[in-house]
């Protein structure tokens, strides 16, 4: 919960001083004289860019259980599924928060985390990642999904994407503005015309394109870090390099497009920067030589 609260007043206060360095530089009062009303498009901007990132963030659970149909298990199960529970409960208990609820879905090997809180998320590995890899491996796996949870990386990177929005849909809006009563010249003061939608369409997908390569940078920063935050449960960066390689020889595994950046591994886009997971060589050279703390 203080995660959110700190990330709404960042990007509220990042708004503000958006509002003053337009001001101080006058271009507010030029928009003004255009019909542009620059504080309820900063608030526009803010409510529509984060209702949707909040919103997510809220479902993100039943969300999960529903595109990947996986299923909560208690551990009485069968053998499997108490190891797997007792594992988890193990490592929360490492990293200093609550279990939380462990789950089952067929597929590939992968795994994911996602919740809106820390102390009250999900964690789902796939039954090919049951199936293919050893105790030491699926642990050092859950240690890497654990510390995704005690980071609250979840929360972090569906908030970044909030902030982003916010600026694509205002700064698009501002373009869009000028282009149209500036290039265009537009006479209608009433209403925009035609050139202010297409530079709005525009922008929004050049714009988008930026916030996409923004998030995908610390989907891929995270990662490392995860990483690490297994090397750092397990004692040792063996296991989890020894994961690392044991993905790195198998097909991965295709998640619903809303959690991808949340799995354990994911198919390298076509290009790093719109990558939500490094290269399987580059986690694992980051682990080599690593010393857990």
């Amino acid at each position: 919960m203080k995660r959110i609260v700190l990330f709404l007043f960042t990007n509220l206060a990042v708004l503000v001083v958006m509002r003053t360095v337009l001001t101080a530089l006058g271009v507010d009062h030029y928009l003004a004289q255009q019909g542009i009303d620059i504080p309820t498009l900063l608030v526009f901007s803010f409510v529509l860019g984060f209702a949707g990132a909040l919103i997510s963030l809220v479902l993100s659970k039943p969300m999960a259980k529903w595109s990947t149909g996986a299923r909560t298990i208690s551990g009485s199960e069968g053998d499997t599924e108490r190891w797997l529970v007792q594992t988890v409960a193990e490592l929360a208990s490492r990293a200093g928060i609550t279990t939380p609820e462990v789950a089952i879905y067929d597929g590939a090997p992968n795994a994911f985390a996602t919740g809106a809180f820390k102390n009250n998320a999900l964690v789902a590995v796939s039954t090919g990642l049951l199936s293919s890899m050893n105790a030491g491996e699926i642990e050092a796996v859950l240690g890497h999904e654990m510390t995704h949870v005690a980071n609250g990386d979840m929360v972090t990177l569906t908030l970044i994407q909030g902030v982003l929005n916010t600026f694509v849909i205002f700064l698009s809006r501002i373009v869009g503005f000028i282009v149209d009563r500036v290039i265009l010249r537009s006479d209608d003061e009433r209403r925009v015309g035609i050139g202010y939608y297409v530079t709005v369409f525009t922008c929004e997908i050049l714009f988008g394109l930026l916030a996409t390569m923004i998030v995908m940078w610390f989907s891929r920063y995270r990662e490392y870090r995860a990483d690490r935050g297994s090397a750092d449960l397990l004692g040792s960066p063996r296991p989890m390099i020894e994961a690392l390689e044991r993905l790195g020889q198998m097909e991965a595994a295709e998640l619903p497009t809303a959690f991808r950046s949340s799995g354990i591994h994911d198919r390298p886009g076509w290009s790093l920067l719109f990558s939500s997971h490094p290269s399987i060589g580059d986690r694992v050279t980051a682990l080599q030589g690593y010393t857990p703390r």
